[in-house]
C-alpha cells in the first residue's frame, strides 16, 4: 500500500475539493481503494460532487490525522469508473457502503478512478 491510501485510511475520514463554477467545493468522503497507482473514490448520483467531477477532473483529496498536526494533500485527475470487479472490491474494502448501495449494480452507486499526479505529507 501506499504511503498516502494508508494516510488515508487511519484518518478514516477525508475531504474531495471539486471545482464548482469559479469556486472550489470541499465535502466529506469516507470511501477510498488503492489499485495499483491509483486511488478510487465511491458516491452517489444524487449529489453536486460527481456532477462536478464530470465537468471539471482536477481533484484534491485532503486529510489531517486526528491525534497529530500532520496532514496530506493529493492532487489528480477524477474519472469516472464503472468497472463492476472494481465496484464490488470497493464494497467488499469499505463495508460501510453496503449499508448505503448493497451491491454493485445498486442505483446511484458510482465511483471515480482518481490518477494521481502530486502527493504532499506535511
Amino acid at each position: 500500500m501506499s504511503k498516502a491510501y494508508d494516510f488515508f485510511k487511519e484518518c478514516g475520514s477525508f475531504f474531495v475539493l471539486s471545482i464548482n463554477g469559479d469556486y472550489p467545493a470541499g465535502r466529506p468522503f469516507g470511501a477510498i481503494m488503492e489499485v495499483g497507482e491509483d486511488l478510487y473514490l465511491a458516491t452517489n448520483d444524487m449529489n453536486q460532487a460527481h456532477k462536478q467531477m464530470r465537468e471539471n477532473e482536477h481533484i484534491q483529496i485532503i486529510a489531517k490525522k486526528p491525534t497529530s498536526r500532520e496532514w496530506i494533500r493529493v492532487t489528480g485527475l477524477a474519472a469516472e469508473c464503472d468497472d463492476k470487479k472494481l465496484k464490488q472490491r470497493m464494497l467488499e474494502e469499505c463495508p460501510i457502503l453496503q449499508q448505503r448501495f448493497g451491491a454493485v449494480g445498486m442505483e446511484h452507486f458510482i465511483m471515480f478512478k482518481v490518477k494521481v499526479e502530486n502527493v504532499e505529507i506535511k
